[in-house]
């Protein structure tokens, strides 16, 4: 008989798809040296979720005030493959009450089979492309079950 995932509170996760949940918002000023906004500050890529062992992962965002900067994008993934979880996108497509997990952050409602289902190894980053996100919120939401005995998602 395998042995039942539990959380950092020994909570047991029963369902492979949504055994656990961790979110982190990201606030951007750009215009700050090294914020994570800041394209060619130190800040970017920023760590969003560290990830220990292997996970099975759907991960979105959903942001909460507009995101600014001129030609600014940004993409979501790992060091190996930055557009690995969600792709490039141009960051002023990014509006207050959008659901961000594609190309095209155009919706607040989408089905939940919309999301893709992926097998993480490694930190999940945000990497802003281009120019700067000098303002605007995102909060992002990792849905995880561990796949190895070590599998966790912990926000950065």
């Amino acid at each position: 008989m395998g042995i039942i995932p539990r959380d950092e509170n020994r909570v047991p996760a029963f369902d492979p798809s949504y055994g656990f949940f961790t979110s982190k918002t990201m606030t951007f000023a750009g215009g700050t040296t090294n914020d994570p906004g800041d394209f060619n500050g130190t800040g970017n890529p920023a760590t969003l979720f560290t990830v220990t062992g292997a996970v099975r992962l759907k991960i979105l965002a959903v942001c909460t005030v507009n995101l600014a900067g001129a030609t600014a994008t940004v993409e979501v993934g790992t060091s190996a493959v930055t557009t690995g979880l969600i792709p490039l996108t141009v960051a002023t497509d990014i509006d207050a009450n959008e659901i961000w997990f594609d190309a095209t952050p155009t919706t607040t409602i989408e089905p939940v089979a919309s999301l893709v289902d992926n097998i993480v190894t490694a930190n999940i980053i945000q990497t802003v492309r281009t120019a700067d996100i000098t303002s605007g919120v995102i909060k992002y939401y990792a849905m995880w079950y561990p796949l190895s005995a070590d599998g966790s998602v912990v926000a950065a």
